[in-house]
């Protein structure tokens, strides 16, 4: 594996944290979206893996700095989070990826997880240079059957069976809103698995579908970018 860099970044009065693999390139470029608990070392570690993979990668932050460990205090801050402000700074964030040299193509990959997936899926219909998906157990304001049919890009959606608020029923109309616009998508829903079962610092975490969902969302956005790539004049 490669070594890498990681440092925070500046762009359009925002910050985030920017990892890039340690030689090389040009680089497919990804978007890591926060959990409610902000910015913090299990975000920036997804970042650095995909650094690792060969992969540019930013994670926003949508907190201005703020991060916490208590329910509590994130369900606040998630509560004065403004859905479209946030959605304003991970359109910055993929604005500074796609504007680096060392990324190529000018479609980026978006994942998310918890609200991170929420603000994943509508970044895919909602935002520009967004090429692929990944919403991992996304929350968040549903989208009309219009607003989906925007999706430019292929969606891995991923869930897990035993989720008590974003459900398998939540994966599975949110499916059925994609087959209707006509969206290349993929629904997964791993049996066993709770709510933020990707997160190995919180309770739910579980090793198996965490390590299949990773594998499924590298190779997917090998795959995805390489053809926007493809796709370039």
């Amino acid at each position: 594996m490669s070594q890498l860099s990681g440092s925070i970044v500046s762009f359009d009065g925002h910050s985030g944290y920017l990892a890039l693999p340690g030689s090389g390139g040009p680089w497919p470029g990804v978007v890591v979206i926060q959990e409610w608990w902000g910015l913090d070392d299990h975000i920036k570690s997804i970042a650095d893996r995909f650094a690792v993979e060969g992969f540019a990668a930013i994670a926003p932050d949508l907190y201005n700095g703020r991060v916490t460990t208590e329910p509590d205090e994130a369900r606040k801050l998630r509560m004065t989070l403004v859905w479209d402000e946030a959605l304003a700074v991970i359109q910055g964030a993929i604005n500074h990826l796609v504007g680096l040299a060392e990324v190529s193509p000018q479609k980026v990959g978006v994942v998310g997880f918890c609200m991170g997936g929420g603000l994943t899926w509508h970044a895919a219909a909602k935002l520009t240079h967004v090429g692929a998906a990944v919403p991992f157990y996304g929350g968040g304001p549903e989208m009309s059957n219009a607003e989906v049919a925007r999706i430019g890009g292929p969606v891995l959606a991923i869930f897990g069976e035993l989720d008590q608020g974003v459900s398998p029923e939540v994966a599975r109309k949110r499916a059925a809103q994609m087959d209707l616009a006509g969206v290349k998508h993929e629904t997964v829903i791993y049996p066993g698995a709770q709510h933020a079962f990707f997160n190995d610092t919180r309770p739910a975490y579980h090793p198996q579908a965490a390590a299949d969902a990773w594998q499924r969302t590298l190779n997917f956005f090998r795959k995805t970018l390489a053809t926007a790539y493809a796709a370039q004049p």
